[in-house]
């Protein structure tokens, strides 16, 4: 069942199957970068499929199976080179709307890519406004009424992480840029008289617009992403996956595919969903790799990457 349809051009490869078998046929040291969200221990389900590792019985089920895919990853990779991965805290009781504890998700699988040979390289927080968070969740933990009934069972809304591991060795091939970076992605504006600095060619060290971007991507915790701005998604949702959330936003994928990889080089993403990593790569002149085990998500990966290849950066229309 390694692919059940593939879509193969130029530029991507993308895939209809189960990711641990599809990644077994691809050769040792291709890729230049992974970025993904893996399935988030049954917080989160994705389809009825056995293969998703969505369905896991249990927490310690899902790091089983996930360990595989992390090997996999790792030999995939070349020496030196990242990949990353975005996750949460999850609660205990499997429910974002229910009164419990959480299981350091994050911290688990920071220790099970360090098990595998991978060095742990970052951790950045990815902010979230505490009332958006209340409505789409409707956690009872994060209402105002909770405050006034027993406030000592409030809890916050958490952040997001993205985890960077780097494969142990020396990379080959730097990731440069001798103009300095060019394209922000995010929500703060940039003040006028920085702007005429892109491009500068002088030395980098008065490069006010380079230094800016990376004021912004430097910082440990990413308060300016903007949280609506993501690939179509909706028109793809199966009875199977009420729970499923909207996709990873295109802000966080391309910053660190500018930061990780240079043109032309492949980013890879195991758990493809519509295919936000392969279009965050394509739009920056980067190869990609996906694999997506559902069909819907799949066919509307075809769209959005093949959209992708066109050279149409902004976001297509809802199909």
């Amino acid at each position: 069942m390694a692919v059940k349809t593939q879509d193969i051009t130029d530029k991507f490869a993308i895939y209809n199957g189960d990711c641990c078998e599809v990644l077994k046929t691809l050769p040792d040291n291709c890729v230049d970068l992974s970025v993904y969200s893996p399935p988030f221990c049954g917080l989160y389900n994705y389809s009825s499929d056995p293969r998703d590792m969505s369905n896991c019985t249990g927490y310690d089920e899902f790091f089983e199976h996930y360990r595989f895919l992390v090997k996999d990853i790792h030999r995939l990779t070349k020496k030196g080179r990242f990949t990353a991965v975005h996750c949460m805290d999850t609660p205990t009781t499997g429910g974002g709307a229910s009164i419990g504890g959480y299981n350091d998700f994050p911290g688990d699988i920071i220790r099970l890519h360090q098990e595998e040979g991978w060095e742990f390289w970052t951790r950045r927080a990815i902010w979230k406004e505490p009332l958006a968070v209340r409505l789409r969740t409707m956690s009872k933990v994060l209402a105002h009424r909770q405050i006034c009934e027993d406030a000592s069972l409030t809890t916050v809304a958490g952040a997001d992480y993205i985890i960077e591991f780097r494969k142990k060795g020396e990379n080959e091939t730097p990731v440069t840029y001798e103009t300095g970076m060019k394209k922000y992605c995010g929500e703060n504006q940039m003040p006028a008289d920085v702007q005429e600095y892109k491009n500068y060619k002088g030395k980098q060290t008065g490069n006010r617009y380079s230094h800016w971007i990376w004021r912004n991507y430097a910082s440990s915790i990413w308060d300016d992403i903007r949280i609506g701005n993501v690939l179509p998604f909706k028109e793809c949702r199966e009875e199977d996956d009420e729970k499923h959330v909207h996709p990873l936003q295109l802000d966080v994928i391309e910053r660190i595919v500018q930061l990780r990889s240079n043109p032309g080089e492949t980013v890879m993403t195991p758990f493809m969903g519509v295919g936000s990593e392969c279009y965050g790569a394509l739009v920056n002149e980067r190869k990609a790799i996906g694999v997506e085990l559902k069909t819907a998500y799949y066919n509307q990966a075809v769209k959005n990457c093949t959209h992708a290849e066109s050279g149409i950066e902004e976001q297509p229309e809802l199909f």
